[in-house]
């Protein structure tokens, strides 16, 4: 396995970042990481900077693509971690695994991880084609879209509820996550058992 493999390989930006843009971009980052998305201000970015704020928009139109360009580090960021996940899985197999893997960078990053995944930007604005690279793990670790899909909203909704301690005190959230595991697994099987057994349509059920 090299970097240029392309699976391991996010979609690239149409257009790369200036030196200077890319300063910005950091800078945004760690307001971000440290203080959440409110710090996330153009006033802000300049003296992280030592910069007036107007300056910034020399190199960036505004807030907004500073906050998109961060949404493309952590999709990319997380599809690394998960396509990973597949490729080397544990013991426990690669279902259990990615979900290892979007747990820990999400409690890892918990703003980057809510600017990423909240509504504050439209879908369709990141880098083409890398929101479904970034997904894609949870398809290939199950092999069905629809188990993949309820893979990937059960994880979300866990992450969310551990970053905002809506779990009962007490609550041993590692089973919790293996109970998923166990659950998504078996889904899979299921619906490979019923695919495979599902009888061929006859002769009389062809249209005339």
């Amino acid at each position: 396995m090299t970097q240029s493999d392309p699976v391991l390989c996010a979609p690239s930006r149409p257009h790369a970042f200036s030196p200077r843009a890319t300063e910005i971009i950091a800078a945004g980052r760690r307001l971000l990481e440290a203080e959440g998305a409110d710090a996330l201000t153009m006033r802000r970015l300049g003296a992280e900077l030592g910069i007036q704020a107007p300056s910034i928009y020399k190199h960036l139109p505004g807030k907004y693509a500073v906050e998109l360009a961060l949404v493309d580090e952590a999709l990319a960021e997380i599809g690394l971690a998960l396509h990973q996940a597949v490729r080397h899985p544990g013991p426990a197999g690669s279902v259990a695994s990615v979900l290892a893997a979007y747990r820990e960078y999400a409690l890892a990053h918990p703003n980057l991880y809510r600017l990423a995944t909240g509504s504050r930007l439209p879908r369709g604005s990141t880098t083409p084609s890398l929101e479904d690279w970034s997904g894609e793990p949870f398809f290939l670790a199950t092999g069905d879209p629809q188990v993949a899909q309820a893979m990937f909203s059960f994880a979300h909704g866990m992450v969310i509820l551990e970053l905002d301690q809506r779990f009962p005190d007490g609550s041993d959230l590692q089973r919790t996550w293996d109970a998923g595991a166990d659950a998504f697994v078996s889904a899979c099987r299921s619906r490979s058992a019923t695919s495979a057994v599902a009888p061929a349509p006859g002769p009389e059920a062809e249209v005339h």
